[in-house]
């Protein structure tokens, strides 16, 4: 532990203040509310939820408002207050099919069962400043679709899977209750349930980069957007008391599902294999970031070589957590007075020994040249 020097108390007691009145700004604005942030900057709240490792859209927004926007800090008031919450169980596995469906593309598929929903998406926006947003007032309602959407959309791996075209998903053996990374430690090789959870809350700007660098040539994989699905699902728990599954309500998930090929070997033959991303909210960057990952990481399984940083099973999971990541760097601001004292006195050291040397070294030469 780093002891703070005498009288620091005071002074960190006054930085609260500081922080409250800088997190406040200019008094003569009106404040924002949490139920601003949590209804009108979603994707930030869906971003905290997942870093922060728990669904609740009320705490992120708090925590954005209470960090003043940072996304790492408000990720760690989340993992925190987490720690506090009492475990009566685990949900019973969500059935994505079965997702009522916001948003739905393929890149894959022109024409596929359910069709193609484009719903709330940026791509196809001009990146270009909407300055008629700096006034305040309501837009456009959306107007309705002339027929509702279908109750259930195949998932395209499951297209590909009746022909028998891509890579079979099948549980582990005996089907072991999946790994939980907060309460016991992780070892190496992890296993993919292992990876899915580090990944699913982990740094969306890390895995993006990994993302990206298996696309250039640091992973080998050709992905293509099998699907990107955004919408609601119910959540069920089977309390021990009932002996069935009660609705627990609805979550917002974002699910990606990314076809690779694969040239076979001796015991498969050639087919496409799978990259998946499952997180919280309306987050399809994470997603698809995660699904490239994810299907990189599996290149052993696969008997490819495994050479890249974004195939490393270690450095992705260590790496990618920015809470741990945040604090190991932050940590460089507490007091080091010893360590660099240290330093200092070594580097004087060696600075003496060298011209002590060098003076020698001087003094011989003339004797030499007699």
């Amino acid at each position: 532990m780093y002891v703070a020097v005498k009288g620091g108390e005071a002074a960190i007691l006054a930085t609260h203040d500081l922080v409250a009145e800088a997190r406040r700004g200019d008094p003569t604005v009106p404040e924002i509310s949490v139920a601003q942030i949590r209804e009108q900057q979603a994707l930030a709240c869906a971003r905290v939820m997942n870093e922060g490792s728990l669904y609740d859209q009320d705490l992120a927004a708090l925590a954005l408002k209470q960090s003043q926007g940072d996304v790492i800090e408000a990720a760690f008031l989340m993992r925190a207050y987490r720690t506090t919450l009492p475990r009566f169980g685990s949900s019973e596995p969500v059935d994505t099919a079965q997702m009522a469906i916001r948003r739905r593309v393929s890149a894959t598929y022109k024409d596929l069962p359910g069709g193609q929903v484009l719903g709330p998406t940026y791509d196809y926006t001009h990146r270009l400043f909407d300055f008629a947003l700096m006034d305040e007032g309501g837009g456009a309602a959306p107007r309705s679709a002339p027929t509702p959407l279908d109750a259930t959309m195949p998932r395209v791996p499951d297209i590909l899977g009746a022909e028998g075209l891509m890579e079979a998903e099948e549980p582990p053996e005996g089907d072991p209750r999946p790994f939980d990374l907060t309460r016991d430690p992780v070892s190496f090789p992890a296993d993919r349930d292992v990876r899915l959870q580090s990944m699913a809350r982990g740094d969306e700007g890390f895995l993006l980069g990994l993302g990206y660098s298996v696309q250039r040539g640091f992973g080998g994989t050709h992905p293509f957007v099998g699907e990107v699905r955004v919408g609601e699902v119910a959540v069920e728990f089977v309390p021990e008391e009932l002996g069935f599954a009660v609705d627990l309500g609805d979550v917002t998930l974002t699910e990606c599902q990314m076809v690779n090929q694969f040239q076979g070997s001796k015991e498969v033959p050639p087919q496409f294999t799978r990259g998946y991303g499952l997180v919280f909210g309306h987050s399809e960057r994470k997603a698809m970031s995660m699904s490239l990952v994810d299907r990189a990481l599996k290149a052993r399984d696969f008997g490819e070589a495994a050479n890249y940083p974004a195939q490393q099973d270690e450095f992705v999971l260590y790496h990618a957590d920015n809470v741990e990541a945040a604090g190991f760097v932050e940590h460089l601001k507490l007091p080091h007075y010893v360590d660099f004292q240290g330093e200092l006195e070594l580097i004087r050291r060696i600075r003496r020994e060298r011209e002590e040397r060098l003076a020698q070294e001087q003094d011989a030469m003339p004797e030499a040249a007699e």
